[in-house]
């Protein structure tokens, strides 16, 4: 898989995290504790959150990605 695609794939995730969000806030704004939209979307956020968390956990065991950064050892 090219570095691109997995950029591209979290970017993705993220991108519907932010968009759930924003549709739990919406929904909660306008339908004012009628109905049960801004539960589900909010439950589809955190869903969606935890598939990405085990996706890159995943990724990192299997070598896909290597993580770098805040607490690495370059020599």
């Amino acid at each position: 898989m090219s570095p691109e695609l997995k950029t591209l794939l979290i970017v993705a995730f993220l991108i519907a995290i932010v968009w759930n969000l924003g549709a739990g806030l919406y929904y909660m704004l306008t339908d004012k504790g009628e109905s049960k939209r801004t539960v589900n979307a909010l439950t589809k956020r955190i869903a969606i959150s935890v598939v990405l968390i085990l996706l890159l956990v995943l990724s990192i065991k299997m070598g896909w990605i290597v993580p770098h950064g805040v607490g690495s050892n370059p020599g």
